[in-house]
Formats: C-alpha cells, sequence, structure tokens
C-alpha cells in the first residue's frame, strides 16, 4: 500500500473522530444547557479525550507506516538477492553455452578441414587415376609397337609397374603414419606418467644403522653395563646388536645394520630403563616380548597399507611376508613404503589407460615380496616373488608381472609395465635411495652367512659397523678347542671370500647353562 494513501486514511480517521467529539459536545451541551458547568467539563473531558484519541491514531498510523516501511525493504532485499542469484546461474549458463559453441565452431572446423583434405585426396587420387591410365595407354601402345605383344601381356605388365608404385607410395603412407602414432603415444605416456607422479606424493624415508635412546641419569648407564658387563653382554646376544655406552650423556646408542634387530633393541632398552629391573633373565624375558611385539606390528602395518590402498583378499601368508618388508630397506628406501608407492601410482596409471585399478594395485605392493625371503632362497626376489605367489593361486597375470618387473622374463600384459614404471618412478624420487648403505647391508649380511654356514654354530651377529661378528655356538656339539679352531676357519675364510676395509674381529662365544625349576 503506498505511504500517501496510508497517510490520507490515518487522517481521515482522526478528522471523523474530532467530528464525532465535536457532535458529542454539541449534544451534550444542548441536553444539558441548564448545567453550563456539567457541559463545560464534559467538553473538556471531549477536548482531552479526543486529544488523547488524535495521539493514539498519530502513534498507531506511524507505527503502522514503519512496519510496512520494514515489510517493504525485506521483500525488496529478497527480491533483489533472487534476482542476483538467477542472474548468475543464467551467466553461468550463457558461459556454459559460449563454451560448447566455442567446441562445437572447433569441431566443425576440424571437420570442414576434413573433408577439404578428403575432397583434395579424392581430386588428386582422381587425377592420378587418369594419369596413370593415360600413362597406361600410352605403354601400352608403345609396347605393342616395339615388342610385338599381345594386348594382354601389355596389360600385365603394365599392372604389375602401377602395383609396384602403389606399393611403394602405401609402404612410405604406412611408415609416416606409423612415426606420427609413436609420437603421440610417447606423448601421452609422458602424460600419464607426470600425472601419477603428481597425485601421489608421498615423503621420502631413508633408515640408518643406528637408534639412540635417551637415559635419564648415568647411573643407568651403569646398571645397563652390569657387573663385569654381564647386563650389556647377555643384551647384545639375546638381539644380535652392538650396545654402545659412551661418555655421551643421557644417551646409549644401538647399532645394527638388521634394522629388525635395531628396533627390538631400542624398544627393549627403553622398557628396562623405564622398569629399572636390569639383569639377564630380565633381559632375556624383555627381548622375548618386545620380539613377539614387533612381529605384531610388522603385521599391522602391512595390513593398513592393504587397507589404505583398497587391495583386499590379501591371504595371511601374503600378509605375513609383506609385514617383513617394514623393517627391510632396499638401497636407504623402506620396502614396504616402496610397495605401497609403487601400488598406488600403478592404480593411478591404470585408471588412466582404462585398465583394473584393483589388479594393478595387487601386483604394485606385491612386486617385491621376493624381498621377505631372498636372504633364506637363492634366486633374484622377482622370481623368488613370483614363486611364492604361484603357490598362493594368485593369478597368472600377477605372477607374470611380479616375474618380470625387472625384466628377468618377457612381459605378457600391460601391467608388467605399469609395475616396471611404477619402480623405476618410485625409486628415482630425489634421495629415495642410497646405494652405499645397500653395498654396507649385503657385506654384514655376507659376513653372518659365512659364520653361521659352519655346523656348530647357533647364530651370528655383525657388529661393530662389521670390524665384528659374533658367533654363538653351542656347547652341545662343540668343545673348548673346537670353539677355537672355529674361530680360526671362520677368519681365514674372511679374509680369502671377502672383502672389507681394516680387520674383522671373530668372536666365538660357548657356554653351557644348567636350568632348574624348584617347585
Amino acid at each position: 500500500m503506498p505511504s500517501d494513501t496510508l497517510l490520507y486514511i490515518i487522517i481521515s480517521v482522526i478528522l471523523s473522530l474530532a467530528a464525532g467529539s465535536v457532535i458529542s459536545f454539541v449534544f451534550l451541551k444542548r441536553s444539558y444547557s441548564k448545567s453550563s458547568s456539567t457541559a463545560e467539563a464534559v467538553i473538556l473531558k471531549a477536548q482531552e479525550e479526543a486529544g488523547r484519541i488524535r495521539q493514539e491514531a498519530d502513534k498507531n498510523g506511524r507505527e503502522i507506516v514503519e512496519k510496512m516501511r520494514r515489510d517493504a525493504d525485506s521483500d525488496i532485499r529478497e527480491k533483489r538477492r533472487q534476482i542476483e542469484a538467477q542472474t548468475a546461474r543464467l551467466e553461468k549458463r550463457e558461459d556454459n553455452i559460449d563454451n560448447k559453441l566455442s567446441t562445437l565452431d572447433k569441431k566443425e572446423q576440424q571437420l570442414t578441414k576434413i573433408e577439404e583434405r578428403s575432397k583434395e585426396l579424392a581430386k588428386n587420387a582422381e587425377e592420378r587415376l587418369a594419369e596413370v591410365e593415360k600413362t597406361l595407354e600410352e605403354e601400352q601402345k608403345k609396347l605393342l609397337d616395339m615388342a610385338k605383344l599381345t594386348p594382354e601381356d601389355a596389360k600385365q605388365q603394365a599392372l604389375v609397374r602401377v602395383e609396384k608404385e602403389m606399393d611403394e607410395e602405401l609402404g612410405e603412407y604406412v611408415h609416416r603414419r606409423r612415426e606420427q602414432m609413436r609420437e603421440e603415444a610417447d606423448k601421452e605416456a609422458r602424460e600419464i606418467v607426470l600425472q601419477a607422479v603428481q597425485r601421489c606424493a608421498v615423503d621420502v624415508v631413508q633408515e640408518g644403522v643406528v637408534a639412540t635412546i635417551d637415559i635419564p641419569n648415568d647411573e643407568m648407564k651403569g646398571r645397563i653395563i652390569g657387573r663385569e658387563g654381564r647386563n650389556i653382554r647377555a643384551l647384545e646376544q639375546a638381539v644380535g646388536v652392538d650396545v654402545i655406552v659412551d661418555d655421551t650423556p643421557g644417551v646409549v646408542v644401538v647399532s645394527s645394520f638388521d634394522s629388525v634387530r635395531r628396533e627390538i633393541g631400542r624398544r627393549a632398552i627403553e622398557k628396562l630403563v623405564q622398569d629399572g629391573r636390569i639383569h639377564p633373565a630380565r633381559i632375556e624375558d624383555v627381548v622375548e616380548k618386545t620380539t613377539a611385539e614387533v612381529e605384531r606390528q610388522m603385521l599391522e602395518s602391512a595390513k593398513k597399507a592393504a587397507q589404505d590402498l583398497g587391495v583386499a583378499k590379501l591371504k595371511p601368508r601374503e600378509i605375513e611376508l609383506l609385514g617383513r618388508l617394514r623393517f627391510r630397506t632396499s638401497y636407504g628406501q623402506n620396502c614396504l613404503a616402496h610397495s605401497a608407492e609403487v601400488a598406488a601410482i600403478c592404480g593411478i596409471m591404470a585408471g588412466e589407460l582404462r585398465l583394473n585399478e584393483a589388479t594393478a594395485k595387487r601386483i604394485g605392493l606385491l612386486h617385491d615380496i621376493g624381498k621377505a625371503v631372498d636372504h633364506e632362497v637363492t634366486g633374484t626376489h622377482p622370481a623368488i616373488g613370483a614363486e611364492l605367489l604361484k603357490g598362493l593361486d594368485e593369478p597368472p597375470e600377477v605372477l607374470n608381472a611380479v616375474a618380470a618387473h625387472h625384466e628377468d622374463v618377457p612381459a605378457e600384459s600391460l601391467y608388467a609395465f605399469l609395475v616396471q614404471a611404477a619402480d623405476a618412478i618410485s625409486a628415482s624420487r630425489p634421495g629415495a635411495r642410497r646405494e652405499d648403505l645397500e653395498r654396507y647391508i649385503q657385506r654384514l649380511q655376507a659376513l653372518e652367512n659365512l659364520a653361521t654356514a659352519h655346523e656348530g654354530v647357533e647364530k651370528a651377529y655383525a657388529i661393530h659397523a662389521g670390524r665384528e661378528v659374533r658367533v654363538l655356538a653351542r656347547a652341545d656339539k662343540l668343545a673348548d678347542l673346537d670353539a677355537e679352531r672355529l674361530a680360526k676357519d671362520i677368519a681365514k675364510e674372511v679374509e680369502e671370500q671377502l672383502s672389507y676395509p681394516g680387520e674383522v674381529k671373530v668372536t666365538v662365544i660357548r657356554e653351557k647353562r644348567f636350568i632348574e625349576y624348584a617347585r
């Protein structure tokens, strides 16, 4: 309702009320003319009432006008918002239409060019055919004149020559087309690999050969060493690590090329320090429990990697082998992390190529599974992995891709090429691998294997960065003289078979334990 009309209504109401008051006053004056004083009071009261009514009418009128103004403003704002939203949708729709029109224009231009090219080729073909027919007639006439050939023989020779020319042109076209397709394939392959690398950004982690444990005070160092070194010796023998307790305040160092042993040693020492009870029997108990804990963690790490990648229906044996890769490194790169990264890259590239992403991820995760047992079985890790997976009823494309990811066998599917590319991408990230560490670990493993190959040896540990090999001999199979002879034999074989800097100390420990239980 317009504000002027509302104002007119309010004024009319006020005038009506005033007129009513005046009429009432006149009526009362005529009716009660004898009581002038009463009339005056009535008139005064009527005037006051009229003023009050006028004030209320003004107030109500202003409130009504204000409310209507607010409602009108709210409606205007809502309409404006709706109009702006509709305008934005229309502009977006116009942009989409413009984009589609632009795309259609480009396609139309391409079709036009193709059509023009087709017409040009058809015209050239017709001209060429006309020239060939003309040439054929001329040659046929010449041949008839010169060689006195029959028309059939002349026609046959002409056809042979024309066929030869057409074969040459067709061969040139096929070669040119093949080169063009090869360039396009290389370009698309580079784009797919680039997308896979960009979408799979992972942290590069290199693992060392030492771990440090913080201890509260130097007194704890003495308790770790024990009386005459019995505690530290028991710990080194139980775990197979080198425990270094030097003058560095508040730190004990655990050194081992085997990351599993190093982790077990680190956790065992932390538990012993926290518990405070440090003696050989307690050390063996803690090491046993810590070993079980680390093995459980390896299984959980393998399950989590498979779950994160969406690789389902892995067999328990496969989970176990993948878990071993949790603390295994290859040129300083963690094998489980490397396998998970290869699986992710394989899945991305398979999606770009419209292949089965689940199969590609499964192959990528299992491609290095042979490294879990390559120190126990002879052969390359691709061949070992393929043989293991064959016994676990994996499909043929998985077996071939795993066996062929280092090109040891011919690739029989696209998945084999995918895992080769993904493996190279993961290994070639800057800083992902460190070849010196791998050669160092291989030397220490060879040192341990050489010692354990002798009869009567229970365990052998390479410690002190490979400068010492500690051999635990079985007391029931070797006498003291045999242990001394064993140390000499191992030292001689190390000199003849291994290359190493400096010298290697061979320590043979032969001890016999007698255990009884009081019940």
